[in-house]
């Protein structure tokens, strides 16, 4: 994961983005901040540097007494919901947002910048190999009756005499944290907080994500590229396309 400024967000789905010249581009619709500021880490009291944010409102019945005190403490007004934080390499950034600044996602990205999207994928509950590791299953035909879905033999005989760890076999699918990377930016609505995403992110509606800063520079373009007319190579077709026949 990279070390640059994030913020906490959530996924409301997907959708289309039209260019100028017509052409769409899939992309994912991310309602990101505003995040407030309700901690710092430095190395010389926590050995490393990150900010921690809050994201959303939370009721006061379901902040604890102490979590409500050190944010009455820390002069926060609006709870946070959701709190996660951020890991950064640059110490002037830690010192320059305050405890209780408030950060929107215009201050953070723009559109063409190369995003990484953190969050937990669907959960799907207990599988069977087919569907989770996406196995062939045994033939359906001439006597096969329980075994049409089975992931087959697992077992090597006396020598090892047990099963190899990895081994793809049924069990929980999904719910685990995943990270999206080298994802574009498209579009970035400063008065609604929304960030237009080109692809897919893991989660499902209303899903919380961290949206980062990539390290690397991958150059993608988000706007097709014009294709030029092949002209034709045919003497014959030519001479008929300029003769107006």
């Amino acid at each position: 994961m990279s070390h640059k400024m994030g913020l906490i967000g959530r996924k409301l789905g997907m959708t289309r983005y039209f260019h100028d010249d017509g052409s769409s581009l899939g992309c994912t619709v991310l309602e990101v901040g505003p995040c407030v500021v309700t901690a710092q880490r430095t190395p010389e009291k926590n050995g490393y540097l990150a900010l921690q944010l809050g994201f959303d409102e939370e009721s006061t019945h379901h902040i604890t007494r102490p979590q409500a005190g050190y944010y009455k403490k820390a002069g926060i007004e609006k709870l946070p919901a959701v709190v996660r934080e951020v890991r950064l390499d640059d110490s002037a950034t830690v010192t320059e947002r305050k405890i209780g600044d408030v950060i929107t996602a215009s201050q953070i990205f723009k559109a063409g910048d190369v995003v990484d999207v953190v969050g937990v994928s669907k959960g799907k509950s207990y599988q069977g190999v087919m569907k989770r590791h996406k196995m062939g299953g045994d033939t359906a035909t001439h006597g096969t009756h329980e075994f049409k879905r089975h992931g087959g033999s697992i077992g090597c005989r006396l020598t090892p005499g047990r099963v190899h760890k990895g081994k793809r076999m049924s069990g929980r699918m999904g719910g685990e944290h995943y990270t999206a990377s080298d994802l574009v930016v498209v579009k970035v609505y400063e008065e609604k907080n929304v960030v237009l995403i080109k692809g897919g992110v893991p989660g499902p509606r209303n899903g919380i994500v961290v949206l980062k800063g990539s390290t690397k520079n991958v150059k993608k373009y988000i706007v097709p590229q014009l294709q030029k007319e092949a002209e034709a190579k045919n003497p014959m077709k030519a001479s008929k396309k300029g003769t107006g026949r």
